[in-house]
């Protein structure tokens, strides 16, 4: 019998809850660590629709990255992902940023192999900063369309930088910071989810080309790679992928 806890556990052989950000709430945030999983559904959030769908699939544990409870609740409104998932009785382990920063396998690794970024390291430069080198110089527009199919995205933004790219630099979600560290790793381009306007203009003053494709999809790329690892060790148990939940981002174009 496989339990909440065994799953719990071979996610902290590769990405220990001990190494996530001081800020972070991860781990087996709701439920019962001895209670047996047949089924389990894996998503970037916890979000009640995505409740709803693990009840349906008769899942008894959710895997996410973002933490279900975040910060201490102060009410328990009956509509909210936390209240239903204790309802349902279905647990929910979440890790944040331990699966960001882990170096075997998490955020920015599957980020970085999605996007060809060979022989990846974690700067000692930056919080959460991965860097590698391309196999073959691109240009800007060349990396900018890799990482838009590759992440399978409706649209992104990036800046030209120096116009080539051949070291690269990922930090996904809110990795936007992580520029002046990128540069200082003489990274011609940094792929990240969100970065904020002064540090587009430090970016363009630096000669870094920023590949901004949004945070749910610089992070998601590392649900289904979790899934098939999960599944590998845990062949008897039917992980799935959710269908319900995405940022439902749309983008214009002229």
């Amino acid at each position: 019998m496989t339990t909440v806890n065994d799953i719990f556990q071979y996610i902290q052989s590769f990405a220990p809850v001990e190494t996530a950000m001081d800020f972070d709430n991860c781990g087996l945030l709701i439920g019962d660590k001895s209670a047996p999983v047949t089924n389990v559904l894996l998503t970037l959030d916890i979000t009640p629709d995505a409740v709803e769908e693990a009840q349906k699939l008769g899942c008894e544990l959710i895997v996410s990255h973002h933490p279900v409870i975040f910060r201490p609740l102060k009410r328990l409104n009956a509509q909210s992902a936390p209240y239903l998932l204790a309802k349902h009785g279905i647990a929910a382990v979440c890790m944040h940023t331990n699966l960001d920063l882990s170096e075997e396998f998490g955020v920015n690794t599957c980020l970085a192999a999605a996007a060809g970024i060979k022989n990846l390291r974690r700067s000692q430069l930056g919080e959460c900063l991965f860097v590698g080198e391309l196999e073959n110089e691109l240009t800007s527009d060349e990396f900018a369309r890799r990482v838009m199919t590759a992440l399978d995205c409706n649209g992104l933004r990036y800046t030209p930088g120096k116009g080539s790219v051949r070291t690269a630099a990922v930090s996904s979600g809110s990795g936007g910071s992580e520029i002046f560290a990128a540069a200082e790793e003489g990274a011609d381009a940094l792929i990240t989810g969100e970065i904020k306007h002064h540090e587009i203009n430090a970016a363009n003053e630096l000669g870094v080309c920023v590949v901004d494709a949004g945070h749910f999809k610089s992070e998601d790329v590392v649900i289904l790679p979790l899934l098939n690892k999960l599944s590998a060790r845990f062949s008897e148990i039917k992980f799935t992928k959710s269908q319900t939940y995405c940022d439902k981002m749309k983008y214009l174009s002229r």
